[in-house]
């Protein structure tokens, strides 16, 4: 069931990006596994899906030592506490949550530990929802300003969660400002080297995410079924 998923769900991001003149290849899929048990992990590996991402810091702990002998790679989606960063750069190839120059810091500590560079994104909040975290988008350049003296931290773009929409068309609007807040970051060269990567896009979304620019999407519903 999932291997039949997985193969509908790259079959229509390699038309989505070909409808807009990209190369199916500029867009990765991220599994969002969190709740789901190790067991489809390991189906969804089984049908050659690599990158899984969780939420929450334990329950992602436990499947990374569960799942150890498959080559996976996690990335960290959800809210992080500073409290909870150890954990995460023990694991995770890339960060997505980075929405404050102080979780920035403990990251950077933590990685300068373990002698690790840690790979993140900065998230940015769209769209008004109290309930959601993330970075003002105004605040953005004076974060990546201050996270370029940070040499064991390489951010490599822009993550946003938006809004419910009852059409995908609806958060149009969110991902072109995020693509078009990451081009002005680049040609500001606040940093060493510049973001290329735009993680947005949903199961319910992903089409207009890849039409503006999405390089990452996160998918859980779609390949797992929805939640219960």
């Amino acid at each position: 069931m999932i291997a039949q998923r997985l193969e509908t769900l790259r079959e229509a991001i390699g038309n989505a990006c070909l409808a807009c003149g990209r190369k199916p290849q500029e867009v990765k899929l991220l599994a969002v596994s969190k709740t789901k048990p190790e067991a489809l992990i390991r189906e969804a590996y089984g049908a050659g899906q690599e990158i899984f991402g969780e939420n929450y810091v334990q329950e992602m702990a436990s499947k990374a030592e569960t799942l150890q002998d498959l080559s996976l790679c996690w990335h960290f989606i959800g809210h992080l506490q500073r409290n909870k960063a150890r954990l995460v750069v023990q694991m995770a190839d890339l960060i997505h949550s980075v929405d404050s120059l102080r979780l920035a810091q403990e990251i950077h500590k933590q990685a300068e530990k373990m002698g690790k560079i840690q790979k993140i994104l900065v998230q940015i909040h769209l769209g008004g929802e109290e309930s959601k975290s993330g970075l003002a988008p105004e605040d953005l350049f004076s974060l990546l300003k201050d996270l370029a003296d940070l040499p064991h931290l390489a951010v490599q773009g822009l993550m946003t969660i938006p809004p419910p929409a009852e059409k995908e068309e609806d958060n149009r609007r969110h991902f072109a400002f995020l693509r078009e807040l990451m081009q002005s970051a680049n040609h500001k060269a606040l940093l060493p080297a510049p973001l290329h990567i735009l993680s947005m896009g949903m199961s319910d979304d992903f089409r207009v995410a890849i039409e503006e620019g999405a390089t990452l999407i996160r998918i859980g519903s779609a390949i797992f079924g929805a939640r219960e």
